[in-house]
């Protein structure tokens, strides 16, 4: 059986696709099955590190890459098709191929965030990108998704027409050795600072996690700090660094909040190993892969009730209503005061942690890839 896995989106992906795409590349190659032959489009760890189209860009640099997009997708990934006749294409960032493919199909959809968000997103982008994959979902199809929440937006938004399985992902494998200067450096002392770390896209409700950080600190003169570590969010209509940034000041945390941006693996493994807790905010998530990674590394969890990250946590984090600034609050002190209560998260938060692997992320794509196609 020939799987091609197209990882062509690792030049530019960021945060949770990023993730997912290496680790499902990582897990193939690490946990092999004998009936599956896989074929990479691209080297993963080459492609990821591409800075052709990363960091600040022109409208003409912005446009180049829709364009070589729009290319690999409709032009070169059905050549490689022809060329290699693989029995199955995973394509994991959304978009299939619009040209007939003789092949089975399974594309990722990550969550309904398009079409339950559409003020986050520039009006042409995402009717265009809206168009891709609609138009991309055709033939023996199947979508792949990551919770169950997920699946049921997807359900509301695209209908039953194309069967959708879900697959718990795994978290990012944090290899590389940690840095031992870097709390140092930034004036961090282990198990003293609240943190946050991903982009700081509007969904992520993090100018209210703000705000509840400085009820706490005015209701318990406590010494922490709060680190939000990260870079902005993807486009200027999803982006929340200015006002988060904006905020900090107005709030007079200089010296209370850390805005670091973005960090190394060794700097991310380092402020998971010497953090209080992780707070996550968010107002929606296909997801949640940072709950995982804090659990991991022995950190409590405190997040918001969305369904996503209740159902990733399993009852091993701390919730507060969404989107209630006085309740997170209320949580953080909570956390802060009961001591017994943070032993038993970070007990519970390591045995959930346990139930998200690599093994378990591809051993569930193998037996999707191996049994009788459903459409």
């Amino acid at each position: 059986m020939k799987v091609l896995l197209d990882l062509q989106y690792l030049n530019v992906a960021t945060t949770g696709i990023k993730t997912y795409m290496q680790e499902l590349a990582h897990a193939a190659r690490r946990f092999p099955h004998p009936e599956i032959e896989w074929i990479f489009t691209h080297d993963p760890d080459v492609q990821t590190s591409d800075e052709t189209y990363k960091g600040p860009q022109s409208k003409i640099q912005k446009l180049n890459f829709h364009l070589d997009y729009f290319r690999w997708k409709e032009f070169q990934l059905p050549d490689l098709v022809k060329k290699h006749q693989p029995d199955v294409l995973i394509c994991p960032d959304f978009v299939s191929p619009v040209a007939s493919l003789p092949c089975r199909r399974l594309t990722v959809i990550h969550d309904a965030f398009f079409w339950q968000m559409p003020n986050n997103y520039p009006k042409w982008w995402r009717t265009y990108f809206l168009s891709l994959i609609k138009k991309g979902l055709k033939e023996r199809t199947e979508i792949i998704t990551t919770t169950e929440y997920a699946k049921a937006s997807l359900l509301d938004h695209l209908g039953s027409t194309w069967p959708i399985s879900v697959i718990y992902q795994a978290p990012k494998s944090l290899v590389t050795e940690t840095d031992p200067q870097f709390l140092a450096e930034n004036n961090l002392e282990k198990g003293n600072y609240f943190l946050h770390i991903g982009t700081f896209e509007m969904r992520k409700n993090l100018p209210s996690l703000v705000r509840a950080f400085a009820d706490f600190l005015a209701r318990t003169q406590s010494e922490k700090k709060l680190v939000l570590a990260g870079g902005p969010g993807q486009s200027k209509v999803m982006n929340d660094f200015p006002t988060v940034r904006d905020l900090v000041a107005e709030l007079e945390l200089e010296e209370k909040v850390l805005l670091p941006g973005y960090l190394t693996d060794g700097q991310v493994k380092a402020l998971y190993a010497g953090a209080f807790a992780y707070v996550f905010p968010s107002q929606n998530e296909g997801f949640g892969i940072p709950i995982l990674e804090a659990m991991g590394f022995g950190v409590p969890v405190i997040h918001s009730d969305q369904p996503a990250l209740l159902e990733v946590a399993g009852g091993a984090g701390l919730a507060f209503t969404t989107g209630l600034q006085s309740d997170l609050t209320e949580k953080m002190i909570l956390l802060d005061r009961e001591s017994e209560l943070r032993s038993r998260l970070i007990r519970s938060g390591a045995n959930r942690s346990k139930d998200f692997s690599a093994e378990k992320f591809i051993t569930a794509f193998q037996e999707i890839i191996l049994r009788s196609p459903l459409v």
